[in-house]
């Protein structure tokens, strides 16, 4: 399971120029889905979200997690993120697990970010979404559950 997170002070995610999902402070996170992901990894890479300390303290040093800070989650469904691009000038996705798996595993860890004490909100699975965002920092971070 692969994750983007970007810090924002405000994000949305809008279908057919109707708003589906916004937060204010907190996290927007790109999920992509392997094939091989479980349910393991779902529980694994939520935990290590809502807990990641990237947030700044009264110091300025990241001290405190999007749960510390009082933040929201807007968690989008991102296939894209398995793009293999090793060979000619058309990414391939035969890495990404197929739609109905990875939607179960998509709304399994949203609802692990919520379990843990942080407000989901959520794209639309499937569909063509426009999302908006302004970044704070810019802070973005890569996460890869085979990378552990």
């Amino acid at each position: 399971m692969r994750a983007v997170i970007q810090r924002v002070t405000k994000a949305s995610v809008t279908v057919d120029d109707q708003i589906v999902g916004q937060i204010g402070h907190g996290l927007l996170v790109l999920l992509g889905v392997g094939a091989g992901d479980q349910l393991a990894q779902a529980n694994l890479l939520a935990d290590k979200i809502a807990n990641m300390r990237i947030f700044a303290d009264d110091d300025g040093r990241f001290n405190r997690s999007v749960l510390d800070v009082g933040g929201a989650a807007l968690v989008v469904s991102q296939f894209t993120l398995y793009a293999d691009t090793s060979r000619g000038r058309r990414p391939g996705f035969v890495e990404a697990a197929l739609p109905d798996h990875a939607n179960r595993l998509y709304k399994q860890f949203a609802s692990n970010v919520e379990s843990a004490g942080v407000r989901v909100a959520t794209g639309r699975f499937a569909t063509k979404m426009a999302v908006e965002l302004i970044n704070d920092g810019p802070f973005t971070i890569w996460l890869d559950t085979d990378d552990r």
